[in-house]
């Protein structure tokens, strides 16, 4: 991945309000693949003292788009076109961390790949969701 690239897509994640929201971070970016977390607070909790479902999907949803966009020029942008995610496990832990990859990087349509795992306070991960998608280039 080009400079450039790593770049706009630091710049298009600083503006995303879900994410600052949910106080997430780029841990990584290669081309193909972005690494993502955010802490597991009580306001992006339910009831049962876990992570929420759709702060988990909000999570790889960005980290797959990212790894999409990794892979386009310069100047492109994407959009998530459709997101099927597994729940597996409770998110419980101090953190979640979503890794997302490209799995078919198309000419029009990118399939994708993401892991999301639940980090405890002894650093041990834990899988809790699996979701694959599909992103067009806007």
């Amino acid at each position: 991945m080009t400079p450039d690239i790593e770049d706009a897509i630091r710049a298009s994640f600083a503006q995303q309000g879900l994410m600052e929201t949910f106080g997430a971070s780029i841990l990584s970016l290669d081309a193909g693949r972005v690494v993502l977390a955010m802490p597991i607070l009580p306001a992006i909790g339910q009831q049962h003292g876990v992570a929420h479902a759709g702060a988990t999907f909000g999570l790889g949803d960005s980290a797959s788009g990212y790894a999409a966009l990794s892979l386009m020029p310069p100047g492109a942008e994407v959009m998530t076109v459709e997101m099927k995610i597994n729940l597996i496990a409770p998110a419980a832990g101090k953190r979640l961390i979503a890794t997302g990859h490209v799995m078919k990087p198309g000419r029009r349509l990118m399939i994708t790949r993401c892991t999301v795992e639940a980090e405890a306070k002894d650093g041990t991960r834990r899988d809790v969701a699996l979701l694959q998608g599909t992103m067009i280039p806007v």
